[in-house]
């Protein structure tokens, strides 16, 4: 039976917080959707102290922040997006539009078609989450979004120069230094000055993943990526410090990131608390990576494989890291989780910035009914049908008459009866079903 060595705070705690962020974020949307550019602007000077003439940038404002960025980092995002395209690209490719005769005269099929406009929310508050412009921006890009907007709050006063390269290079027609609830509000509501958008991706604090949750149904959402979560698996063939770095590397993420290790052994589970407590001492961000671990800090020992295996797949967090013996059982066996980094030579961090899967993933157990953001995220696919002759017209509407007239709809059985007359010939009563002559009994 699994045994807690180390527990995070209660479930009861964890609500109230977010009912209190739920509060927050229902008022500023309500006063994003009365007083349009003037909201914006009042929640923008509240929150990041900034409000410039306009939000959106110019081509000019754009050429300046680029200027900015260093030879050296524009190649490293160059490669980082040469690498997201590619696996975009290969993902695009496996989805094809189909068309089948499944009958003689009856054509079905279905076409993949993009978004019409997106809203791409790029993190920048506590960290310049440029990786983020890439995962969002340039997947829709791939897609073929026709308009994409891209939007990331301001970074010491002014747009981040890397963020807006970043979103620039994967492809944004419109980019806004607007950051938090009045971003994605603005995207999705509209103002004065900016048109609403059809659907909203991307990561981003509690505050943002609840305004997606809140704008949902308005507007279309990849999916609910709030505070990051992590989790390691990891038996006695990994050291303690290469579980204790992976727990922190992405509990620095904010003040309430969940990370938890599931483990068999007992020594690795002690020894990777003493090792967080030593690393705690002298990690850079250890003031954030601390307070998630101490609030959102979990250590699970467990019995064996099979009982890691089902609590994992329970919690269903966003970034599973398996070190085991049996990496590919665990490949095999698991269902609800956002990404899966299999061995110990790859890490959540390469996931997050460089390695070419996509970092916008589902958490709070979201990972039970959907993945992460992908191409396929970007596109519709709509089915068509199609009747070429009038004996599968009449063939079909005889089914169609009797099947609706089944369920009493007496509307529906005339729309398949008229065809059985003008196409097939006979002379159905208005509001019967149609008899069987076209097709056979079965």
């Amino acid at each position: 039976m699994a045994k807690r060595l180390k527990s995070s705070k209660p479930d009861a705690d964890r609500a109230e917080d977010d009912r209190r962020v739920r509060t927050t974020v229902e008022k500023a949307l309500t006063g994003i959707e009365t007083g349009g550019d003037a909201a914006v602007r009042k929640l923008s000077e509240e929150f990041d102290g900034f409000a410039p003439a306009a939000f959106r940038l110019t081509i000019s404002e754009i050429e300046a922040a680029i200027q900015k960025v260093s030879a050296r980092e524009m190649a490293d995002i160059r490669f980082a997006q040469d690498q997201i395209r590619r696996f975009a690209e290969a993902q695009r490719a496996s989805m094809s539009d189909i068309e089948v005769e499944t009958i003689p005269g009856v054509i079905l099929g279905h076409r993949n078609i993009p978004v019409q406009s997106v809203g791409c929310y790029v993190p920048g508050g506590k960290f310049p989450m440029v990786a983020s412009a890439h995962m969002s921006v340039l997947t829709a890009s791939v897609a073929g979004v026709p308009r994409i907007v891209a939007s990331a709050p301001p970074v010491k006063g002014a747009p981040h120069p890397a963020i807006v390269a970043a979103m620039h290079m994967g492809g944004a027609h419109e980019i806004l230094c607007l950051g938090g609830i009045q971003a994605v509000g603005a995207m999705a509501i509209g103002t004065e000055t900016i048109e609403p958008v059809h659907m909203l991706v991307g990561p981003g604090n509690a505050f943002v993943a609840e305004a997606k949750r809140q704008l949902y149904g308005r507007v279309g959402i990849d999916l609910f990526a709030g505070p990051t979560e992590t989790m390691v698996i990891a038996d006695d063939t990994v050291d303690a410090e290469l579980c204790a770095t992976d727990l922190l590397g992405q509990a620095e993420h904010g003040y309430n990131s969940p990370a938890c290790l599931l483990t068999n052994s007992e020594t690795l589970a002690k020894a990777t608390l003493t090792e967080i407590t030593r690393l705690l001492e002298i990690l850079p961000t250890a003031e954030t990576a601390r307070a998630s671990w101490q609030d959102y800090g979990d250590v699970i020992l467990c019995d064996d494989h099979d009982e890691m295996l089902r609590i994992a797949n329970d919690m269903a967090y966003e970034h599973v890291q398996i070190m085991t013996d049996r990496d590919d059982w665990y490949l095999d066996n698991m269902h609800s989780y956002g990404a899966l980094f299999l061995g110990p030579r790859t890490n959540v961090a390469n996931g997050d910035k460089v390695i070419g899967t996509n970092h916008t993933l589902p958490t709070k157990k979201a990972g039970r009914y959907t993945g992460g953001l992908w191409v396929g995220k970007f596109l519709k696919t709509h089915s068509y049908q199609r009747v070429t002759t009038d004996h599968a017209a009449a063939l079909i509407g005889e089914y169609g008459s009797r099947l609706c007239m089944l369920e009493g709809f007496f509307g529906h059985a005339e729309q398949c009866n008229i065809r059985v007359r003008r196409y097939g010939g006979v002379n159905v009563p208005y509001g019967s079903a149609a008899e069987v002559r076209m097709g056979k009994e079965t």
